[in-house]
């Protein structure tokens, strides 16, 4: 009986093959996480030195300490994909997740400017906010600001972002049918547009009739549009690290999720910023405001 038993134990619980690689990946000693650590700690304080005592060095090797740790730990993963092939599919999965959340933490981080614009647009004659008052005169936009207007320079704008998603679009099918030379074509094309919308928006900065300290109305505008500027900024970087992969073969059409990763945040990008259109530049320039 006994001897029954434990042949139906064995044959419940076989043991792996030889040679049968483990579906997780398991990661090797990496320096970064903790040099990561320190290196956003010192950009944090960095950060407060330079806006209690203007203190700029500290803030500018912070930021340093960050892009080298962030570019070095990328180039790991770039090598642990193509040359190491460590990356199983279990592994893809979790990277996709990890992305998805990183995504989800942004817009929360672009919800926070929203609020504080719609707060101060929908009621700028609140009762209890007596500085808001004063400077708004009750309506929206304030009396005394000189909006931009959303079907000139805003709607270029709009136009250039749109076109760029439909590049990148065009860029992930090709990869999937395995066409990485016109891959790299729409990848350039996508760039291109990236720079010109930040070229763009440099030139509608340089050209605002309200600056940044001047209200509620320039602070809640250039936090919300200037931080999407970055973002884009960020994208088109990512989108040119992809162009040179693609170039270099490192994508195929089964293995490509370094590039699907940056077209989802391009498209974030893309959609945040027809929020930020019908929002800020046209409703909040007084189509809807609190007239």
């Amino acid at each position: 009986m006994s001897e029954l038993t434990a042949e139906q134990g064995h044959h419940h619980t076989p043991e792996p093959e030889a040679g049968e690689p483990h579906p997780y990946h398991i990661l090797s000693p990496s320096p970064w996480p903790i040099l990561g650590a320190f290196a956003g700690g010192l950009l944090a304080v960095g950060a407060v030195m330079f806006m209690h005592y203007e203190t700029v060095w500290l803030l500018v090797v912070g930021f340093l300490a960050v892009l080298a740790v962030m570019v070095f730990w990328w180039l790991d993963i770039v090598r642990e994909s193509v040359k190491e092939k460590a990356h199983s599919h279990v592994t893809k999965i979790g990277l996709r997740y990890g992305m998805m959340l990183f995504i989800a933490s942004e817009v929360m981080f672009f919800a926070a400017f929203f609020w504080a614009f719609f707060d101060a647009s929908l009621f700028p004659n609140a009762p209890e906010m007596v500085a808001r008052q004063e400077y708004t005169g009750g309506v929206w936009p304030p009396a005394g600001i000189q909006v931009f207007d959303p079907f000139h320079l805003p709607f270029m704008m709009t136009l250039v972002l749109l076109l760029s998603g439909c590049t990148v679009t065009w860029a992930h099918h090709e990869l999937i049918d395995g066409r990485n030379e016109q891959a790299a074509q729409a990848l350039g094309l996508t760039v291109l547009l990236g720079v010109f919308f930040s070229g763009l928006q440099i030139y509608e900065y340089t050209h605002a009739a309200f600056g940044f300290r001047e209200g509620i109305y320039p602070s809640t505008f250039y936090m919300a549009t200037g931080f999407h500027g970055f973002h884009v900024i960020i994208g088109t970087i990512f989108l040119a690290v992809c162009w040179l992969r693609t170039v270099k073969g490192h994508f195929t059409p089964r293995s490509h999720f370094g590039f699907e990763a940056a077209a989802w945040y391009w498209h974030f990008v893309d959609v945040v910023w027809l929020f930020l259109f019908v929002a800020v530049y046209w409703w909040g320039a007084g189509a809807g405001g609190g007239h």
